[in-house]
Order: C-alpha cells, then sequence, then structure tokens
C-alpha cells in the first residue's frame, strides 16, 4: 500500500434526523460537524436522509405494485382480442 494516497479510515456517527436514529460505524467520510456519543468521545457526524430506520422497505410501509390489476387495466384499456381464425380454403 503507497503512502499518503488513501482515504482515513476512522469512527463517524451517521444521524438519521427525522427517525431520531444515529450509529457509530467507521468510515472514510470526513464531515466538518461533532457529536459527542453515548461514550462521551466526540465523533465526526453525517446527517442522512434516509437510514433503516426510516426508509419504507424496512418499516414495512413499502408499497406493493398489483402486477395483475396492470394486465387488468391493459385488457379493460385495449380490449382482449379473440383468438385469429384459420385462414378460410387453405387446405392443409
Amino acid at each position: 500500500m503507497q503512502e499518503g494516497i488513501h482515504p482515513g479510515y476512522h469512527h463517524v456517527v451517521f444521524r438519521d434526523r427525522p427517525a431520531g436514529y444515529a450509529f457509530l460505524t467507521r468510515s472514510t467520510a470526513t464531515p466538518t460537524a461533532t457529536i459527542e456519543w453515548e461514550d462521551g468521545r466526540t465523533y465526526p457526524v453525517v446527517d442522512v436522509d434516509v437510514s433503516s430506520a426510516s426508509h419504507p422497505f424496512w418499516t414495512g410501509t413499502a408499497r406493493v405494485l398489483d402486477s395483475e390489476g396492470r394486465v387488468e387495466r391493459f385488457e379493460r384499456r385495449y380490449g382482449r382480442r379473440a383468438a385469429p381464425r384459420r385462414g378460410r380454403g387453405l387446405s392443409r
């Protein structure tokens, strides 16, 4: 590994303010703000918009698309076409 070309890997707090959730991990992010953590130490903090505490998939509030409803809407819009008839007068 070459010296001086890799970013620093240090403890960082990621905070989801709307959900009131924060966790301490290691990252190469270099934020400018700091926060005092539960252990009494001060760590850099990164505010995130969405985390596992507020994401619809992880909280169970995600909407599920109804693929059957899409097919019904397509058939209602374009109608169900009858199967094509075999040609008349053609012997096989």
